[in-house]
Formats: structure tokens, sequence, C-alpha cells
């Protein structure tokens, strides 16, 4: 039997060839097909609905902006993907009961399974799903990296077990923590120094509790590709925080010294080497951005009323308002919120109805959120391409006839 996700690729793949048929595309030469081919997607995550991805490489995929919708909760078989270095084997997935989690810096440390930790509580959390590097692809100095535009996102829900629960079981956290340090289970590559390539982040003791250990993604287990048997997920904060297969959970006097924490993640003027003085990729600025009209080429906009769609959202803190503006940012109007309000962490749908003369169009959102912080004009420009939240890159242009 055909997995659901399967026949929904191949409706699309065959819809996209027929569309390509009807445009004249089947005429390309050879050459120009191929070179028009997408890059497919990495092994571990080839159930994925390839036709509303851009794949980047086998460690960076990202949602169209086109390919969002209306929903609030954004598929898995969409969400964008990001992995620092190879995933585990598949197999640790196959009984996901059986992962062990080992917890340091506690008044009783040890080592516990995901069954074990789902004796300790459960809870469900919607989410902003984000690499730090979403919106690199607008930076002129063309950073290294994945070049996303705003596809390295998405809203989520995970089911999992709060961290305060683990750590009220184990007898509380020992005395002079100030930091949450948790480990990936990605096996390291022989000859290669464990702290240039190990996936270990630590964050401010704070974010304890928000955080929880999750072993579920949308309601289903979560997969490999995803962190799957478990993964660390701090509400508010930037993706590499969110450990994928987490096999150590630490309570730390100081930040771990491994290279994606002490050099890595840190947002340095351009030219910059990082360094553990320069601020870290922690908590999630404000942003917003329009998804429909996408921008994208050969989207029609036909005169009329239209309805303009995107989504906003504010880290550790909710989105309040959205204004969005038709004329790059000359004049502004309130948009509305759509959709049900998930909590502060999960992003909102927002919607401003237009009626949209033929011409071109530059059609930009701004967010505000609780703590009155507003969506700036501009980027900050920095070495990575990080923490882009400046509302003129992520406009779209429109033609509308």
């Amino acid at each position: 039997m055909d997995h659901p996700i399967d026949i929904r690729r191949r409706h699309l793949l065959l819809s996209s060839a027929s569309a390509a048929a009807a445009a004249g595309l089947s005429t390309l030469s050879a050459d120009a097909l191929a070179q028009a081919k997408p890059k497919p997607l990495p092994k571990f995550a080839d159930w994925k609905y390839i036709d509303s991805m851009i794949v980047h490489s086998a460690s960076g995929v990202e949602t169209r902006r086109s390919a969002y919708g209306t929903s609030v909760i954004v598929p898995t078989d969409i969400l964008f993907l990001r992995n620092n270095i190879a995933p585990p084997d598949e197999m640790i997935t196959a009984d996901a009961n059986t992962w062990e989690l080992t917890v340091a810096g506690v008044n009783n440390p040890g080592r516990i399974t995901v069954g074990d930790l789902k004796r300790l509580g459960i809870t469900t959390v919607a989410t902003v799903l984000q690499c730090s590097g979403n919106g690199r692809g607008f930076f002129k100095h063309k950073a290294s990296g994945s070049q996303w535009k705003v596809g390295a996102s998405g809203c989520v829900l995970w089911s999992g077990v709060p961290v305060s629960e683990v750590v009220k079981a184990m007898g509380g956290v020992s005395g002079g923590a100030r930091f949450m340090t948790s480990t990936g289970g990605e096996r390291i590559p022989k000859g290669i120094d464990p702290k240039r390539v190990t996936v270990e982040r630590s964050v401010p003791l704070k974010a304890m509790e928000q955080a929880l250990l999750a072993w579920e993604l949308n309601g289903e287990p979560l997969p490999l590709a995803h962190g799957g048997p478990l993964r660390m997920v701090i509400p508010g904060y930037y993706g590499v925080n969110n450990v994928k297969y987490i096999g150590r959970l630490a309570f730390t006097e100081k930040e771990t010294s491994v290279n994606i924490q002490r050099s890595g993640y840190r947002v340095r003027p351009i030219g910059q080497k990082g360094a553990a003085s320069q601020p870290s990729m922690w908590e999630m600025n404000v942003k917003s951005w329009i998804n429909s009209p996408s921008g994208e080429p050969g989207e029609a906009v036909r005169a009329g009323t239209v309805q303009i769609h995107g989504v906003a959202f504010a880290g550790v803190n909710a989105a309040a308002r959205v204004e969005v503006s038709l004329d790059g940012g000359r004049s502004w109007k309130n948009a509305r919120f759509v959709g049900p309000d998930l909590g502060r962490f999960a992003w909102r749908q927002f919607v401003y109805s237009a009626r949209l003369e033929p011409g071109n169009y530059t059609i930009a959102s701004r967010a505000t959120d609780t703590a009155g912080n507003t969506q700036p004009r501009d980027r900050v420009e920095n070495e990575r391409g990080y923490s882009h939240n400046g509302w003129l890159d992520h406009a779209v242009k429109v033609t509308v006839a």
C-alpha cells in the first residue's frame, strides 16, 4: 500500500508535468531540462513533499513561500530541514521508548529512557521553529551557508515532557548552574576533534521553565529528520538550540566550549571571526512576512480584491499587531489576525484585504510584539547572515494584471 505522502507527491509531480507541457516547457532542450531539475531530497527525508521545497543541500531544505497556506500549523512533510552534521542511523527511531538520556548537574544525576520520561508528564506546545540564518539569502555579501529566504521556519506542535518535571524528579538543579546544556546524539567521524563538530548548545538557565523534551511532532512520532526519537525544544529560541537526538542534558556553571557554541552562531561583523564575547543566537526577534501573493516567478495576480496574508511572531513574546504596506513602506494599514491563537510562542496568521488595480506593487509587512518591539526596516549586517528581520528585504514585488 502506498504511503499517503507518496500518493500526494506523485499527484503533484504529475500535475506539474502537465502544467509544464501546457506552458510549452516540453520543448526545452535536454540541457535546459537538466539545469531546471531540482536537487533531490536527502535520503533520510525523502518522504517530504518535494514540490513545496527548495533543496539547497543534503543538510538544508527550505519551504517555498507559496506553500505555507493559512492554517497556522505547518505540515511535517513540508517543514524545513537543517542539520549541522549527518544524522544518526534511522534505527534509533525503531523503538523510541528505549532511547536513553543522561542528565547531569542535578542532585540525583543518572540515565532515563524515553519510556520513563513519558511517565513524568506530558505537555503540548505550539512554537515557531526557525533557523538562525533564515533570511540569509537577502544579504549582499553572500554569507556562507544555505541561502534561505523565508522558508527556514515553520509553526509546529511538539508533545513531550516539561524539562522542569524531569529536573524535579531528579532532585532539582544542583547549586551554581547558570546554563542548560543539550548534547546531540550524532556519531562523530573518526579522526575529527569532537569539539569541532559536536552539536552541543548552552542557553540561559531561565529557558528551562518553558523547555520540553519532545517525542512527538504534529501528532506523530518524531521522525529522524526532525530529531527523533527525542529532541530538546526551547520555545522562542532559534532552532540550533532545539538540539536533535538529545543524548545528554546538563545544568552547568559555564557555557559549553565546543565550536558551535564558543565561536559558532555568533552575531559578528563581516570579516571577523566568531568569539564567545559576541551575541549568541538565543531568543528570536520580532518578525513577519507576506506569503501570498508570494512574488514567485509565474504567479498571476488579477486586479480586484486580493487577500494579502502572511505570518508574524516574536520569539518569547507574542505578536501584538501587524501592518501592511502596498507601496514599499511609504504608508501602512493595520492587518487583522485570523485563525486560532496557539500561544505566545506560535506565529499568528494575518490578512489584509486590498483592492488592487493593474500595476506593480511592493507589498511589505511589519510586526510589533507585546513588549513594544517593532520590526525594523533594514537588516543588521553580519558575517553569517543571522537574525534577519528587516521588513524591506522580506517584501514581495507583485505585478497585477
